[in-house]
């Protein structure tokens, strides 16, 4: 007699668990990524509206370069202040410039003080024999150091003592005195100034 041949069949139920695995995995997948936006969206909400609904809004750190720009200038080279005064000069401008940006990243409107340091800081460099520039840097210093406060007043209130210190050094510096004989206070408000904006820059206002 002929032998009958029986094929074996391959059993279906292990090509279903496997598809059953596929489906389970990319669910997993998507429901991950779907919730790792709505964090997102979340965290978003909170940095431009504030947390849990308060009035106080949590910005971004501000990390802004025009601030970065005037602390490396102070950092790198703080004792090359000449009789041509052109450090002096461009410290102020380079701190004008800083203050500047960072009331602008908090919406704080100071164009107007800053117009009257600039004015003082060109009177600097057109005479340097000129015994009255103290007066012109005195002037620009206790602006800036009044603007810096305000802007830690309105935004960076962990910032109190620091604000302090810039007032304090702006006024150490003498009217009526050489500015050559008053080197030292004149780059203190300068490094003060410096230590105020760089931790404002790298914290995250408060309004």
């Amino acid at each position: 007699m002929a032998e009958i041949k029986i094929e074996k069949k391959t059993p279906i139920w292990p090509w279903i668990l496997l598809a059953v695995a596929v489906i389970v995995v990319l669910f997993l997948v998507l429901s991950n990524n779907d919730d790792s936006e709505k964090v997102e969206d979340i965290q978003d909400d909170r940095i431009e509206q504030g947390f849990g609904g308060s009035t106080d809004v949590r910005r971004a750190v501000i990390n802004n370069s025009a601030v970065f720009a005037f602390v490396s200038f102070i950092n790198e080279d703080p004792d090359s202040m000449g009789l041509d005064h052109e450090f002096t000069n461009e410290a102020l401008l380079k701190l004008t410039n800083a203050t500047s940006a960072l009331a602008d990243e908090i919406d704080y409107d100071i164009q107007k003080d800053l117009d009257k340091v600039k004015t003082h800081a060109d009177k600097i460099t057109k005479d340097p024999f000129d015994t009255t520039h103290a007066n012109s840097i005195r002037m620009s210093a206790g602006i800036l150091a009044n603007v810096l406060q305000n802007i830690q007043q309105k935004a960076f209130p962990n910032l109190e003592s620091e604000a302090d210190v810039v007032i304090k050094s702006a006024s150490a510096i003498e009217l009526e005195a050489l500015t050559l004989n008053q080197k030292g206070d004149i780059k203190n408000f300068f490094r003060k100034s410096a230590d105020l904006l760089e931790k404002m820059n790298n914290n995250s206002p408060q309004i």
